[in-house]
This record gives structure tokens, sequence and C-alpha cells, in this order.
């Protein structure tokens, strides 16, 4: 296995197993299933390797594959882990795994849906793995533009009711359907490649021209200004990746409108790619930008956590309060990494891995209901546990693992970042986070009781409903173990996480 490229492997399996299903596999929709699922493990066991194999003592980006692509520019095919992106290949490779069950039962055009969800996947690796920022962003576009096709064929429309002052635009703008949310998210993730782009191309000039690496930029000194405004175009740029406020309103409809694994990925996978992007190269590369900017970065943080609560406690729709969820608790992942303390840069990189794992099962729970129920409107549904007690208990578990209960992922991430709060220049921080994990706990406990655990619908269509069945159970059961494994034994994702971090923090804070 030492011998083997394993990140290449890791990284193209999906796009191999895309590559099949579009040439051999048309009108089998069996054999597209079984081939995407192969191409998931292939990645998943890839990933496990790699995550066993990394030495912690050596720390470290490991595992380098380089060679050069176009040599007169100073781009080349380098790719290399450290404790941060073994973790979050780790958590590609358990969600597509999943999604890939929990998109079991698309029957509509599965040939095309399963090779644009390979493909998807197959940039997000790139992403996690590429030193090469030429190539870094190549591959974070591949993740970002499949999602327009996805949602656009194989989501969902729903009622979005006209309110507020602009409630006239809402019917002529056509919010609520697939095709608007579509638009939207891309339009959004582009307006901020556009930033991240012009922050790779000015480090590249002020850099000499001459590389594209990673690890080359991060042995040179920038002039303080230019590292002030290109810190602010990459927390921009990817920061509408990572849903901050006021840049956030395309997730939620993306969400929203998104087919089960596509909100899987969407939700567990894509939204980190901005708070990696944020952490990687704007901190990584930025160390006096980042001092400077940790302000705002901190306090648009506390914004996203208390007012994408608030925002989920007055949804009626299902999916959007998962979706405002994922909000809140992206969050907390950037508060955690404005600390600038090992406990709060530790807490958000595992709030990453919590909050995708999270939310991968939420989104797979919501897809599962609507298919047995045909409605995410809360407030019709009611007593479903005694009916679906599998579905009712991976709920509830994954709820209890968004308020912070310990023993979930959840628990520890929130755990970490608070102290990481309290213990940085800006302790007030924590004041508006602890409040977030309050207003969690109310509408998580709100929407748990009213769909599963509280009085039975009078509704004739919600009378004999079944649990999950067959494949939908691996989906539920890979991630429900995986949040309280987690939460349980929390070393086993600390351990890399801090060999990558003590680093960071001490070229940051030795500025």
């Amino acid at each position: 296995m030492a011998e083997l490229p394993i990140l290449s492997i890791m990284t193209w399996s999906p796009f191999v197993a895309a590559l099949i299903v579009m040439f051999f596999a048309r009108h089998r929709p069996l054999l597209v299933r079984w081939v995407s699922l192969i191409g998931a493990t292939v990645s998943l066991v890839a990933s496990l390797w790699v995550y066993c194999a990394y030495d912690y003592d050596a720390a470290g980006f490991q595992f380098h594959e380089e060679f050069s692509l176009v040599p007169s520019l100073g781009i080349s095919y380098l790719l290399a882990v450290d404790g941060i992106s073994i973790l979050m290949c780790l958590l590609t490779s358990i969600i597509i795994f999943a999604g890939v069950f929990a998109s079991w039962t698309v029957k509509q055009r599965s040939q095309e849906f399963y090779a644009l969800l390979l493909l998807l996947v197959t940039g997000v690796y790139g992403v996690f793995v590429s030193l090469d920022l030429f190539i870094f962003f190549l591959f974070y576009e591949i993740a970002v533009l499949p999602m327009y096709l996805l949602i656009g064929i194989w989501g969902s429309t729903g009622e979005v009711r006209p309110q507020g002052i602009f409630g006239w635009a809402f019917g002529r703008t056509g919010v609520g359907t697939k095709e608007y949310a579509a638009m939207k998210l891309t339009l959004y993730l582009l307006f901020g490649s556009a930033f991240i782009l012009v922050g790779i191309l000015a480090l590249y000039v002020a850099g000499g021209s001459q590389t594209f690496s990673f690890l080359a930029f991060e042995q040179m000194e920038f002039d303080p200004t230019l590292q002030s405004w290109v810190f602010l175009a990459f927390y921009i740029g990817f920061g509408i990746l990572a849903a901050i406020w006021p840049f956030h309103t395309w997730s939620p409809d993306g969400h929203a409108a998104a087919p089960t694994a596509v909100s899987m990925l969407h939700a567990g996978v894509l939204m980190k790619l901005g708070a990696y992007g944020v952490v990687r190269l704007g901190m990584g590369l930025l160390p006096e930008a980042t001092v400077e900017w940790v302000w705002l970065v901190g306090a648009i943080a506390c914004i996203n956590i208390v007012y994408g609560a608030l925002s989920a406690m007055a949804q009626t729709d299902l999916k959007y309060v998962i979706a405002y969820s994922s909000v809140s608790h992206m969050g907390v992942v950037m508060l955690g990494a404005a600390t600038l303390t090992a406990s709060g840069l530790n807490g958000s990189v595992f709030q990453m891995f919590a909050h995708g794992i999270m939310t991968g099962l939420f989104f797979a729970l919501v897809g599962l209901v609507y298919e047995k129920t045909h409605s995410r409107e809360i407030y019709k549904m009611g007593g479903f546990g005694t009916m679906m007690p599998g579905i009712a208990t991976a709920f509830t578990i994954g709820g209890l693992s968004s308020l912070g209960l310990p023993a979930t992922a959840g628990f520890v991430a929130e755990f970490l970042t608070f102290l990481g709060a309290w213990e940085s220049n800006y302790s007030w921080w924590l004041f508006p986070a602890v409040f977030g994990a309050f207003l969690t706990s109310i509408y998580v406990l709100r929407v748990a009781g009213q769909i599963f655990w509280g009085p039975k619908s009078t509704d004739p269509h919600f009378q004999h409903l079944p649990d999950a069945q067959g494949t939908e159970w691996a989906a539920l059961g890979i991630l429900v173990f995986v949040l309280v494994l987690f939460g349980v034994a929390p070393s086993i994702a600390i351990g890399p996480i801090d060999t990558a971090t003590g680093p960071l923090l001490q070229r940051l804070l030795g500025q």
C-alpha cells in the first residue's frame, strides 16, 4: 500500500465509476447503483487506510504525490494530506457511501444522477488533498457546478408563502421552485469563486509567478497590505460556501430543493469546503491578516449562530428547519477558527466533521419521511414514533447531537469551541454562542416532539406508515454509529486534528 498513489485512488475512484456508469450502464438501473456503490466503497477504504496509516509523530503533510503539469506556469499535480485533510476525506467518504444507499430508490434518469453525484464527490476529494492552488481551484469548481443540474433536474419544488415587503416578488422570481434554488445557488457560489481566483492569482504574482504550491507560499512573507485584502477575498469567497451572514440565503433554498443524497453532500461536505478554505488558505498563508481580521470573522460567526437558530425556529417546513440549523452550526465552525486558541481551532475542525455526519443523517431522515408521507409540513404530522420507531430513534439521536448532548459528536465540538471562545481575546463571543445552543435545543425538541413523540395525527394519509426498509437502514445505521462513536471516543479525531492546528497556531501567534 505504501507504494500506491493512495490519494489519487481515493480521489479518482468516484470519477472512474461515473465514467463506467455513463458508458456501460445505460438502461440498467441496478448496475448503475452497484457501480456507484463500488466507487464510493473504494474511496471509503482508501480514506480509512490513510486515516489509520497517518504518522501522528511526524505530523505535517504526508502521502505526497507530485508531477508537473504546466512547468512554464508552475502548475503541478501536487497532493498530500495533514491532520485536518484526513478527517475531511473520511467525512466525505462516509457521506457519499451513505448517500448512495439513500438514493437507491431514484428512478428518474438514475444514470445521469449518479454520474453527476460521483463527479461532485471527485471535486470534493480534490479540494481536500490538493496543495497546488491552481488545481485546488479546478477541483473546487468541479465540486460546485454539478449542483446546478442535480437540483434543477432531480430537486423538489416547495411552497414558500409570500411574506414581508418583498412578498410581491416571490411569485415573479419563482421562490420555492427547484429551478430558482439551482440558479440562486450557482450564481452565489460562482460569485464567491471570483474572489477566490483573484486571491490565488494575487499570491501567485506576489510570489514571483514561479509556482502555485501551497508549501512554497507557506514559506513566503507577503506584504501586510496584500495579506489584508487577499484574506478578505478568501473570507468572502469561501465564506459564501460556508453560508456566512449575509451571504447565506442561497443555502436554505438549495437544501430544501435538493434531492436527499445531494442535500446530504451539500450540507454534510460542500459547506465544509468553505470553512476549510478559510482555515487552509486564509489562515494558513496570511497570518498577519488573520490576526487583523479575526474580530470580523468571530462577530459574523456569532450572528450566524443566533440568526440561523432563530430562523430555524420560525420554519414550518422540515427541510428548511434543518437548512437554517446548518447556517447556525456553520457559525460555530467559523467561531472556533476565529478564537485563535488550541481548543477553539480543534473544536472548529471537529464541528466540521460532527455537523457533516449529523446533517447528513438529518437529510437522509427527512428524505425518508417525505417519501412515506409526501409532506414536509411539521404541524400536519404527529405521532410517527409508533409507526416508524427506527426513523424516530435516528432523528432523536441526530437532534440530541445537534443541541450538544454529551456522548454525541456535537457535544465535543461545541464544548471545545465554547472553551476556545472564552479563552480568546473576545470572551463575549461565548454568550451568543451559548444562547444559540439554547435556541437549538428549543427547535430540535419541538420538531422531534411534534413529528415523532407527540399526539398522533388525524390525517387519514398518515395512519399506516412503514419504517425504514432494506437499503434505507444502511445510511441511517452508518451515520448514527459514527455520530455516537466520535462522541464517546473523541480522541480518534482530536489526535490528527491537533497535529495540524498546533503548527498553524504557532505560525499565527508567532507573528
